[in-house]
């Protein structure tokens, strides 16, 4: 049955894993063992999902064993399970995380990178082994210590990877941002956490233009007190002369001259200890400094992409990340899977649209990740990769950073390859890793996330915190989960923390995503708990709005707001349309009765107004949250976390919004 077809019968899926497919999986083997050491009959996936809740300390020390973790697991595998915060996993193991990435040796490739057009690199095994060898030895020289943090403000290539291990591999811990962020939104980040070492490059590429970062690190690195060597990468030529010009700047080639590459050494730490220094958007307040730690990391990706995603030895596994998402901290734990990573840095639209699929093709890509901003449009450009590219080795697409429309999961299967495991994944940089992904054995339904990630005890609440099996309501975890972060730095008695996230049901993680549980037993994220619309006292996801939206051909992109007015709350809608599209009666009567027809009369917005950009963040969100506060005429906090800071100005003092 063709996608065009299944669209047209009611409830059927747009596709459906096959026998041969599901033999072959490491899902189908990690079941059959589970089975084997639990004594229970385990037939499908809900079966082992129950399993995976109902005794997640034996699920976890499985899932170490499976994904053959380099370390010792000690004796106990949970502590304290019943608390959340509060549950310790492995609390006697010792590992180290860059070892568990580093196992492969060899002449295959660990690592190949595209710079956009102009660079094409690749790192072996015995490669990248060698690079991290010489910069852990350059790091412990200038003084990193474990504990100690390195910030890097890099593009996503393959130094930079090399650099997280370095520092893992020391037992030290790592952060970093894109080199578009702005002087003082890489300060209000790494201020906090007072690295040791900073590491940045000399700039970048974007959209075949040649950006040069020099005058924001001489902004940047005084602001930086505690650190000890700044270390500038070459990418665009000009590595030397812009170290030359910093405090403790060094070139490179320069830090790592001393050393040549040896065995890597690496440090054993806690199961608990830090890794990562993440942090939230930050668009209104200072960032919050999310601490993630090595062992639940590790276990959580590798259960990940593994065993939801399928990805293993020879799999060649691509997400379009940059290094300020959590997406590229996702991606480089495939190296535990001794998959080779696909690096790309860059527009993904330079110079034609079509270069991430020509990637494709020429590095025989066997996941393609990426965002649902991106699949859009790339189907309003009207591209078609089913007709111009090779995807034969293609068997995986995920989507996150936003819900994926009902209107891209079709045209993924019209318009990109029939026989593709499409999964949209929500989760977020609160842990690192999904709450709900794609379920290899489960048929892809239009619009519908395909369920909850092993291990995690997912729900949605209503406003009682009461399971709801229909209708809308909180996303929730009821039991603690390895990939919890830490805390927050700098929250000593872990009242930022908790505030967080437990809060609003005690002893229950509430991810503040608004979601509902389909009858596939997937489910649906109806866009942010804190941006959702209240017309009328009646709670709606802006997701969908921009469902309904979003699929008319003149409207590139929507943001839809609460907007208090005449004691209520009104939606307003924002559009950015098509070059030479107008947003006049019939359009915005076409809108409405799409909105109308395909969600409800309560979903139409009272106003409709259209706009020439959309403020994003780094990583492509949009902000609704910081639209709202420029039109109720509240300042928006740390506007260096937005990619088109700009942007804000104009849904400032609007007057159609005054009446």
């Amino acid at each position: 049955m063709t996608p065009e077809t299944a669209d047209e019968v009611i409830d059927q899926p747009l596709w459906t894993p096959s026998a041969a497919r599901m033999a072959a999986h490491p899902m189908t083997r990690f079941r059959e063992r589970a089975a084997e050491r639990s004594g229970r009959a385990l037939p499908d996936h809900d079966a082992l999902h129950r399993w995976s809740i109902e005794d997640r300390a034996g699920f976890w020390d499985l899932v170490w064993d499976f994904g053959g973790v380099a370390g010792d697991k000690g004796e106990r595998r949970l502590v304290d399970g019943d608390r959340m915060p509060g549950a310790r996993f492995f609390p006697d193991a010792t590992l180290n995380f860059a070892e568990n990435l580093l196992k492969k040796t060899g002449t295959g490739d660990a690592l190949v990178f595209w710079g956009e057009e102009r660079v094409k690199r690749r790192l072996s095994w015995d490669d990248l082994h060698a690079l991290v060898s010489r910069l852990q030895q350059a790091l412990v020289a200038a003084g990193v210590k474990p504990g100690d943090r390195v910030a890097a403000m890099m593009p996503n290539m393959p130094e930079t990877i090399a650099a997280m291990l370095a520092t893992a591999s020391i037992g030290a811990v790592w952060s970093s941002c894109s080199p578009d962020f702005g002087p003082r939104g890489v300060l209000d980040r790494f201020g906090q956490i007072e690295p040791t070492v900073f590491i940045a490059c000399d700039g970048y590429y974007y959209a075949g233009k040649t950006i040069d970062i020099s005058p924001k690190l001489a902004e940047i690195v005084p602001g930086l007190p505690s650190v000890r060597a700044t270390v500038i990468v070459p990418y665009i030529g000009t590595a030397a002369a812009t170290a030359a010009k910093l405090p403790q700047g060094v070139a490179l080639d320069d830090f790592v001259a001393p050393f040549t590459a040896k065995p890597v050494a690496f440090t054993p730490m806690p199961f608990g200890a830090p890794l990562y220094v993440m942090f939230s958007s930050g668009t209104t307040g200072v960032p919050k400094c999310i601490v993630h730690s090595a062992g639940g990391t590790l276990l959580q990706h590798i259960k990940e992409i593994h065993l939801h995603c399928g990805i293993g030895e020879n799999d060649r596994l691509f997400y379009f990340t940059t290094c300020g998402w959590m997406m590229w901290n996702w991606l480089a734990s495939g190296l535990a899977t001794g998959a080779t990573l696909l690096l790309y840095d860059g527009s993904p639209f330079h110079p034609d649209g079509n270069i991430l699929f020509d990637y494709a093709d020429a590095e025989r890509m066997t996941m393609f990740g990426t965002s649902a901003k991106f699949l859009d449009a790339v189907h309003k450009a009207g591209l078609r990769p089913i007709e111009t590219h090779d995807l034969s080795t293609l068997q995986m697409m995920t989507s996150t950073g936003s819900p994926l429309a009902p209107e891209s999961f079709s045209f993924v299967y019209d318009g990109i390859k029939r026989d593709i495991h499409l999964a949209s994944i929500s989760g977020g940089t609160d842990i690192v890793s999904c709450f709900v992904l794609g379920i290899p054995g489960r048929p892809v339904w239009k619009g519908e996330i395909q369920g909850p990630g092993l291990g995690l005890a997912v729900d949605v609440w209503d406003e009682d915190g009461k399971p709801i099996a229909e209708g809308k309501g909180e996303l929730v975890c009821r039991l603690a989960f390895p990939s919890m972060p830490i805390g927050f730095w700098n929250d000593a008695d872990g009242s930022r923390y908790h505030a967080a996230y437990f809060d609003r049901f005690a002893n229950v993680w509430c991810h503040g995503d608004f979601a509902e549980w389909t009858a596939h037993c997937g489910l649906i994220i109806h866009g942010r708990s804190d941006a959702t619309l209240n017309p009328g006292g009646v709670r709606i996801g802006t997701a969908e709005i921009y469902n309904q939206v979003e699929p008319i051909p003149e409207v590139l992109e929507a943001l839809a707001i609460g907007q208090d007015f005449d004691n209520d709350v009104r939606v307003v809608l924002f559009v950015r349309l098509r070059d030479g599209a107008i947003l006049d009666a019939a359009l915005e009567k076409t809108i409405r009765d799409r909105i109308r027809s395909g969600a409800s009369p309560r979903h139409v917005p009272a106003k409709i107004l259209a706009v020439a950009d959309i403020p994003r963040t780094k990583s492509g969100k949009i902000v609704e949250l910081a639209v709202r506060e420029i039109v109720h005429g509240r300042p928006v906090k740390n506007q260096e976390a937005l990619a088109n800071p700009e942007a804000l100005a104009l849904f400032r003092d609007l007057p159609e919004l005054a009446v």
